[in-house]
């Protein structure tokens, strides 16, 4: 079910929780929600709809994918400077991204996976993930 995004900053910036298998609908929320903003969205946590669950639909391989309770398991040392935008926040704001990160998650049938992203796929995964921590860029 698509659900409305979350614009205030106070509700942002709490921290999310890790999911646990019954929140299996949350994700399906946020994949339903992140694919009716397709046109001008390719990342969407959980908090964005209201619940703070460690929860993130990435655009990945040029499809939306889930990965629940992320952790990034390894990066590159090489960071860049990027400009980005969040459907939950106005304006575009500079942040700092590793160019390679190792992402140890969850897929949308709680099977445990490991795999390595790089450039736009590796940014979207980390502003997600900051979003996890309460952090808007």
């Amino acid at each position: 079910m698509k659900r409305d995004i979350i614009t205030d900053p106070m509700l942002l910036s709490r921290k999310s929780v890790p999911a646990m298998q019954e929140d299996i609908q949350t994700a399906q929320d946020l994949l339903d929600t992140v694919i009716a903003h397709a046109d001008h969205c390719v990342g969407m946590a959980a908090n964005m709809i209201g619940v703070c669950k460690r929860i993130m639909a990435a655009q990945i391989g040029g499809k939306y994918q889930i990965l629940i309770n992320p952790e990034i398991t390894d990066h590159s040392a090489q960071k860049y400077t990027a400009e980005e935008g969040c459907l939950s926040l106005k304006g575009v704001r500079t942040t700092e991204r590793y160019a390679v990160i190792t992402v140890s998650y969850y897929d949308e049938k709680f099977r445990k996976k490991m795999r390595t992203f790089r450039g736009f796929e590796a940014q979207i995964i980390q502003h997600e993930m900051d979003h996890f921590e309460g952090i808007l860029i």
